[in-house]
Order: structure tokens, then C-alpha cells, then sequence
């Protein structure tokens, strides 16, 4: 007999990963990894408290970064 264990969090109930930066012009920025939502802000506080919202409450998924991220808004 093979038992299998399975990981109770699936990649669809993951939260999802925010990344949180400054841009090129020094505002900052809060975009979820594949840029499903994201927005600027005028401090790392709001940034932040933007992330957590989004993220369903997990620090854990929200990782800051020294490099510059943009926020990309699609074309309609």
C-alpha cells in the first residue's frame, strides 16, 4: 500500500505575491507578480497596507525589493 501526501495548499488557493518597490521615478509601487492588480503610492507604509489588503492578510507573500518595479496597466 502507498500513502501519498498531499500539500493542503494548492497553487490555486495560494495567496498571491505582491511585490512592493520604488519606480524609475522614485513613487512607490505594489503589483501582484503576473500584475493581476497593483497601484502607486505616495509611501512604503500605504504601499504595504495596499499589499496586505490585496493578499488576504499574508506578509509572507508580499516581498520587497531593492530594484526598480513599474507598474503596467494592460491596454484595453
Amino acid at each position: 500500500m502507498v500513502i501519498q501526501v498531499l500539500d493542503s495548499r494548492s497553487s490555486d488557493c495560494a495567496p498571491p505575491i505582491v511585490f512592493v518597490g520604488r519606480n524609475r521615478a522614485g513613487n512607490w509601487v505594489a503589483r501582484e507578480k503576473r500584475g493581476a492588480f497593483g497601484g502607486l503610492f505616495i509611501s512604503r507604509a500605504e504601499a504595504l497596507k495596499y499589499a496586505l489588503f490585496k493578499n488576504g492578510r499574508h506578509p509572507e507573500s508580499i516581498i520587497e525589493v531593492a530594484c526598480e518595479v513599474e507598474l503596467q496597466i494592460p491596454s484595453p
